[in-house]
């Protein structure tokens, strides 16, 4: 269980957008289980937002993702209302990757799918709703 903060926290969210056009989303089991997200996680002390979406898409998916770009920034308010965490998230998205598609934190997740972004599985995490709507609108902040 994470401690409650008086203070936001950074989270990362990683859009893996396949050659054809569909991107990774994973079922949740832990703390946001029943949920369905898009692979992220939290950013490290002195980790940059590029190197930390890497470290992530690695440690979840066994994925290697080249040459990440942040798209936009989400405000997770409705994760607070509902567990009392605030995450401002930063979302990159790649499109270039390598490697074999595992779940590597068991824990975690349940399954990874390739999905349409126009039509996510249900019901899916604030933070990563927000983070496709932003990659499909080409907005950068949403809240």
């Amino acid at each position: 269980m994470q401690d409650k903060s008086n203070h936001p926290r950074v989270g990362l969210g990683i859009i893996i957008e396949n050659s054809e056009g569909k991107i990774l989303i994973g079922k949740r089991k832990n703390i946001h289980a029943p949920y369905y997200s898009i692979p992220g996680g939290h950013l490290e002390l002195g980790e940059t937002f590029e190197a930390g979406a890497i470290r992530e898409t690695k440690e979840e998916t066994n994925l290697d993702i080249i040459d990440p770009k942040v798209i936009c920034i989400t405000n997770n308010l409705e994760t607070y209302r509902r567990e009392g965490l605030h995450y401002i998230s930063r979302v990159l998205l790649a499109k270039d990757y390598s490697g074999e598609l595992k779940i590597m934190e068991p824990g975690k997740y349940g399954e990874f799918s390739w999905v349409e972004p126009h039509n996510l599985p249900l019901p899916h995490f604030d933070a990563s709703r927000m983070s496709v709507e932003c990659y499909l609108e080409k907005k950068f902040y949403k809240n």
